[in-house]
């Protein structure tokens, strides 16, 4: 018959073994969330390089704002962001006269996601905050690939009941050959048929939202016309 010591000592063994196995369960998610991940580039096929040569290089437009990026300044909460998470840049503005820092979280696979997506459209930049500070996020994301060289800011979208709207004419008058990513769907209130929907991100580090849009977009570019393709997810927009 076990005695009391050796009751206990099993006990003791059995907890430390439901810890240990905890712990080791945790960390594998953490590995797996902070494994890199790829999309795989193959060489097109003739016939691919072919429909490529016949149809029109597409305009994809990017929003910056809790699409690719998500920032918080030095006089704002973190109430989105957890205690502790490092940020991955910073950006030094003059507003109203006031110094304003900014802490830049880039979107989990953003510098992947832009490396690839550049081989297949021009990037455009639209984001509805002030050029001063778009600007500089912009330069930090492009880091000197030269692929965000257009950009569009607060000034050139339209105020629309508290929120801004963004013209896709204003930059490529053939709608045929633009879209937009956007995280939010009044920017493109006026072209639900142009606009590919994105889930808003703040902090996930486990987030694959581009990367699950890149086979989509691999696809794009060899269709005639964008809207014949995303006309069919308007029900994705939030708007119908």
């Amino acid at each position: 018959m076990l005695s009391l010591v050796q009751m206990k000592f099993r006990a003791l063994l059995v907890l430390l073994s439901k810890v240990w196995t905890c712990i080791c369960f945790m960390f594998n998610r953490q590995v797996r969330a902070y494994q890199p991940v790829k999309y795989e580039l193959f060489p097109l096929s003739p016939v691919s390089r072919h429909r490529l040569s016949i149809v029109h290089r597409k305009t994809l437009v990017l929003d910056l704002d809790e699409t690719l990026i998500h920032s918080h300044h030095n006089a704002m909460p973190r109430n989105t962001v957890k205690p502790g998470t490092p940020h991955d840049f910073t950006v030094k503005v003059t507003i109203d006269r006031h110094p304003v820092r900014f802490f830049v979280h880039k979107r989990p696979h953003v510098d992947f996601f832009l490396d690839v997506v550049s081989q297949w459209y021009d990037l455009v930049v639209f984001t509805a905050s002030m050029e001063i500070y778009g600007a500089a996020v912009a330069d930090k994301l492009d880091n000197g690939r030269n692929i965000l060289r257009r950009r569009f800011y607060r000034q050139h979208c339209t105020p629309d009941y508290g929120s801004y709207t963004k013209d896709l004419t204003a930059i490529c008058n053939d709608l045929n050959r633009i879209f937009i990513i956007d995280n939010s769907p009044a920017a493109y209130r006026c072209f639900p048929h142009n606009a590919i929907p994105i889930k808003s991100w703040f902090s996930d580090p486990t987030d694959v939202a581009l990367l699950s849009l890149l086979p989509m977009l691999d696809a794009l570019r060899f269709t005639n016309d964008v809207r014949s393709v995303l006309s069919r997810n308007l029900h994705l927009h939030g708007l119908w």
